[in-house]
């Protein structure tokens, strides 16, 4: 372990050990749906004295941006989130919960030094009951025969198959090229394929190419698992995304598990909550979010693609962070962590994409249009 400018680094070997000390804590108190999330990389882990919880995080902006919730015994949360605020207070940083679930939102709902932000909804299933909740769902039906008449295939890859496998690695380039934002990090990190660990994966091939796969990362104390990924590539035929969805969720619960998620669809209103008191400043940003928002990420279409799955339930799921009224610098710190960055250049980067994506499509379209077969005025026009 060696210190730099102040700041402590740990060795390689030292990581390892931390890491695998939050492990155990995690697939023995993993109550959060992104709980394991807390093992990704560029995750800095802190850990109760007494070692009976921890807690994953990144700075931000001022701000320590904790990845869910202290991930500990329910009985235990209220002492080990003081004993983290206290570190963090002892560094001069305030501290703002992302992806927070019932558990904590129950715990500071009511304290008037904290503030909540209804971030979106989860939707929510016991797989032993996903067949019902498709059965009214044609259209559905319709999509996995799609896929299958088009020869996709889908097989569960064990973890040590699956890591830095080549062909993944393909597709998952191919996936985050056609994204109109950069890639994003914290709970959302696309690079997983390095650190599969517990995770289930589900791969989807055609012909014998791989076009699609999806990751599930484990949700311990809830006995079940958070889908946390849902790739394809460009040779993706439709119905893809929705076949490999429906055998993970089978071979999850004919291996016994009673929960699972498709994580937070951000700004969904599916939970059937209003927004919690907040400041104009706040309002206004979410409702630009909503508006203009679009061209970036598409909010509706991920929710309506959850939504058609016939969830059991919608979890509500918060950012709360210190101070009576959500603070500005907490937004700004959310943003810092997904972009690992400065917010600013997550969004001049997204512009640029977003130009260069449009320009691509637009000379798609003309290529297309020169090849296609001329038309009877078209051919008039040319004296054929």
């Amino acid at each position: 372990m060696k210190t730099n400018g102040g700041v402590t680094q740990l060795s390689n070997s030292a990581m390892d050990f931390s890491r695998g000390r939050a492990r155990e804590l995690v697939l023995r108190f993993g109550w959060n749906a992104t709980a394991y999330q807390i093992l990704n990389p560029g995750i800095e882990l802190w850990f109760s004295s007494a070692g009976d919880g921890v807690v994953g995080f990144v700075r931000s902006g001022g701000m320590v941006v904790v990845g869910g919730a202290p991930v500990c015994a329910q009985s235990r949360l209220p002492a080990v989130a003081s004993e983290f605020h206290a570190h963090a207070h002892a560094r001069g940083e305030k501290v703002c919960y992302f992806g927070a679930g019932g558990r904590l939102d129950d715990r500071y709902q009511a304290d008037a030094e904290w503030s909540r932000v209804l971030l979106g909804a989860q939707p929510v299933w016991d797989p032993h009951h996903w067949p019902e909740s498709l059965e009214k769902r044609r259209s559905l039906r319709a999509q996995f025969n799609r896929a299958r008449n088009k020869g996709v295939t889908v097989a569960e890859w064990p973890a040590t198959q699956a890591e830095n496998d080549d062909r993944l690695r393909r597709v998952l380039a191919q996936w985050l090229e056609t994204r109109h934002l950069p890639p994003l990090h914290f709970m959302v990190e696309p690079e997983t394929l390095s650190h599969l660990g517990d995770r289930r994966v589900f791969v989807a091939e055609r012909e014998g190419r791989v076009v699609a796969f999806t990751v599930l990362s484990p949700v311990p104390e809830r006995n079940g698992w958070l889908v946390e990924q849902i790739v394809r590539g460009n040779s993706a035929s439709n119905g893809t995304a929705e076949l490999l969805l429906d055998t993970a969720m089978r071979a999850i619960a004919a291996s016994g598990s009673t929960y699972a998620t498709l994580g937070l669809s951000p700004l969904s209103q599916r939970a059937g909550l209003t927004q919690p008191t907040q400041p104009l400043w706040l309002a206004l940003v979410l409702r630009l979010v909503r508006r203009g928002g679009r061209r970036f990420y598409n909010f509706g279409g991920l929710d309506a693609f959850k939504a058609k799955f016939n969830p059991q339930t919608w979890e509500p799921i918060y950012a709360i962070a210190e101070g009576a009224s959500f603070p500005p610098r907490a937004l700004y710190a959310i943003a810092g962590a997904f972009s690992g960055g400065a917010p600013i250049e997550l969004v001049l980067k997204a512009v640029v994409r977003a130009m260069r994506n449009e320009l691509s499509s637009l000379d798609r379209k003309a290529t297309r249009r020169d090849a296609s077969p001329p038309t009877e005025v078209a051919r008039h026009e040319r004296g054929a």
